[in-house]
């Protein structure tokens, strides 16, 4: 399992930039991070469950809180801060950041929303 080896918020241009042990790095933005959140909120109680989260644009990350040594929260400034997420979960989002964001958009435009930013 892949660990952090640095966690950046860089909170003018809302990216989170984590480096892995493996050598593996990505930039995450505050907006793809809160609406991939693990909570409930976010996944629902199952499968199928997810809640598509709209409006979300110009969301930003108020702190991080480590989570053990295995995660961190990460307190959204809409007050959303129920999701831990977990060293390997943060490494699959960054894995997987550009089907994860087509299907995201395609979500929104699927439920007739209009996306107001350039890109998560």
């Amino acid at each position: 399992m892949a660990r952090p080896t640095e966690i950046k918020l860089h909170q003018k241009s809302r990216v989170l930039e984590l480096s892995f042990d493996d050598g593996f790095s990505c930039n995450l933005s505050c907006e793809y991070l809160r609406v991939h959140s693990p909570s409930a909120e976010v996944q629902g109680h199952g499968p199928g469950q997810q809640v598509l989260q709209i409006g979300k644009e110009r969301v930003g990350i108020e702190k991080l809180e480590p989570a053990g040594n295995y995660a961190i929260k990460i307190h959204f400034d809409d007050g959303h801060n129920t999701g831990i997420f977990t060293w390997p979960y943060l490494y699959e989002l960054g894995q997987s950041y550009e089907s994860n964001w087509k299907a995201y958009l395609d979500a929104l435009e699927a439920a007739g929303h209009k996306h107001e930013g350039t890109q998560g």
